[in-house]
């Protein structure tokens, strides 16, 4: 939520009563239903009811406060249909104010989404859902209050999160993104603490930067945040539980699953700055983090009333009566992760695997107290980086696991990408800094260890002509197909000189020219590798292509030039005469 509230905050929270009641006169068109019991009871002043069991790695905001305010009941009158989407700078179609969405926020929801499909087509993300968390949780940048780029004008950021009536949270950042070396505060449009933007963050626009002040960048993330563990946000369910994933909380679920049923039911695009801003929030009447500005002046605080009773005997004429001092609160027992002062590696393997391939070993990590006592029932975050593609299996390049009876947690396993080189993988305690474990692997180009023709058909040809048949070779890696391996074709002089041969059979260049060696190789799907067709000079004898991959498997294979045999065939012997 916006530390920068600016003017057009009110004091005022809707109520849960209010928003169940403006969810239930929602059109009964709307697919996902919000309808649900509230369980748990309430962490932080002002916030509303959080719902356990529902975040596998915390959250993305922290539970920082929302925009409460719901969407009009009436639709946006007339609805866009999908295929007329309105560009920046396009008048807006005529609606209700609150279905326009700044142009520049809006092409970032749809982007992510196009994105997304692409990458994580089983997650069925709407750009609806990122309009209606972007809704919530900062009013659409703050009506739209971007660079052309996406950048917002002034940074969004949400409360201190001191624990002074909103979660405690440490920094994990050094104040890079919010500004604060003490405490985490959320940030930018779709409001990422600091610590979820360092796994979750994404670069939207291109730029080489993942800025969670950049609407482009924030949409992303939160579409990949959206769509991890397996969720298909086409089931209610797996929606549910990602937008809990994203703030805990049973009333935030009922608002944004309102904002996304009324985006789509009709939008319009509006011009940057000109969006409607909530007004009203889930911390209202709570400590504020910000001091009034000229704009919001604080309101004067009335002078108390007189008693209008006259004192008691022994009352000391209508002197308050002292309040007693309230107990101590009890001193709540320490949590499983409180107690976690180190992680510690688990027995894991050297990580190396060749590209394109899944990592046999998988990473283990042990929690453990100071006096190296395991702890059980700890969430690890596993975090993939480098320059590698290298992702857990699924495709993400996070991951939480819970550490078992033993104090474990067993990563999932990792999939190597195409791209070699090297990287990590950090364990880390969520919730809480202590010592973790960094893991290192690396990426080897696909390899090949054997070499085989495929036939068994001498290789021959007349001088100055063409092989008839070409040459064909499979590849092979401890017996296995060796698809996608690089491979180099060299004509050489003798078996004990691998030098290029400056004579004899040739390949052909795109404008013809004789070349004697090929770079640039690579088997198919299958393993196989068919070079391009062999001429002949006028040179007569034996000649030796040698085919190399990388891995170290070679194959040299015989290629013979000579004259055409133009002996006649002899004659058949004369039958004896009868």
């Amino acid at each position: 939520m916006a530390a920068h509230f600016g003017k057009r905050l009110r004091k005022g929270a809707a109520t849960t009563a209010v928003a169940a009641a403006a969810v239930a006169a929602l059109s009964a068109s709307q697919a996902p239903g919000a309808a649900g019991q509230d369980h748990g009871r309430q962490t932080t002043a002002g916030a509303s009811t959080p719902v356990p069991g529902t975040a596998s790695d915390g959250n993305a905001t922290g539970n920082s406060p929302y925009y409460t305010d719901l969407p009009p009941l009436n639709s946006p009158n007339p609805s866009p249909s999908p295929s007329s989407s309105p560009t920046a700078g396009a008048p807006a179609a005529q609606g209700d104010t609150e279905a326009g969405i700044p142009a520049t926020v809006l092409d970032a929801y749809k982007k992510a989404e196009a994105e997304l499909r692409s990458s994580k087509p089983g997650c069925n993300l709407p750009w609806q859902l990122l309009a209606a968390i972007g809704k919530v949780e900062s009013g659409q940048a703050d009506g739209g209050r971007v660079t052309a780029d996406g950048t917002t004008l002034t940074p969004i950021l949400g409360p201190v999160l001191d624990g002074n009536g909103f979660a405690l949270i440490k920094d994990t950042d050094h104040g890079e993104y919010d500004g604060s070396a003490e405490y985490d505060r959320a940030v930018g449009p779709m409001q990422f603490i600091p610590s979820t933007w360092a796994w979750a963050g994404r670069d939207g626009n291109g730029d080489g930067k993942k800025d969670p002040n950049n609407v482009y960048d924030a949409a992303l993330a939160a579409g990949h945040y959206l769509c991890r563990n397996g969720w298909d946000l086409s089931h209610e369910d797996d929606l549910h539980s990602a937008i809990l994933s994203y703030n805990n909380s049973q009333d935030y679920l009922n608002t944004v699953l309102s904002w996304m049923e009324y985006y789509r039911k009709g939008t319009h695009s509006v011009p940057d700055g000109s969006g409607s801003v909530p007004s009203h929030r889930s911390d209202d009447g709570s400590k504020h983090t910000q001091a009034p500005t000229p704009s919001d002046p604080p309101k004067s605080t009335p002078a108390p009333k007189p008693d209008p009773k006259p004192g008691k005997p022994g009352g000391g004429s209508g002197s308050p009566t002292p309040t007693p001092p309230k107990p101590p609160a009890p001193t709540p027992s320490p949590t499983p992760t409180d107690t976690v002062d180190h992680l510690q590696d688990a027995g894991t393997a050297q990580l190396t695997t060749m590209a394109g391939h899944a990592f046999t070993e998988r990473i283990s990590t042990r929690a453990e107290t100071k006096a190296g006592k395991s702890v059980a029932k700890v969430r690890i975050r596993f975090m993939i980086s480098g320059d590698t593609d290298a992702t857990f299996t699924g495709g993400e390049t996070v991951a939480t696991v819970v550490t078992d009876a033993r104090g474990v947690a067993l990563a999932p396993a990792l999939q190597a990408g195409e791209k070699t080189g090297a990287f990590k993988v950090t364990a880390a305690v969520v919730g809480r800094l202590v010592k973790g474990v960094d893991y290192p692997a690396t990426v080897t180009a696909r390899a090949a260890d054997t070499l085989a023709r495929t036939s068994d058909t001498p290789l021959t040809c007349t001088p100055s002509g063409e092989f008839a048949d070409q040459v064909q070779v499979k590849a092979t890696y401890k017996g296995a197909v060796a698809d996608k391996v690089a491979a180099t074709a060299t004509l050489i002089k003798s078996d004990t000189d691998a030098t290029e041969n400056d004579k004899g059979p040739y390949f052909k260049d795109a404008d013809g020219k004789p070349v004697r060696t090929l770079t640039g190789l690579t088997t198919d799907d299958k393993g196989l590798l068919t070079p391009p067709k062999l001429y002949a000079d006028d040179t007569t004898g034996t000649f030796l292509l040698r085919i190399t991959t990388t891995g170290g498997a070679t194959l040299t294979v015989e290629l013979k030039v000579a004259a055409a045999d133009t002996s006649p065939s002899p004659s058949p012997s004369p039958s004896p005469s009868s």
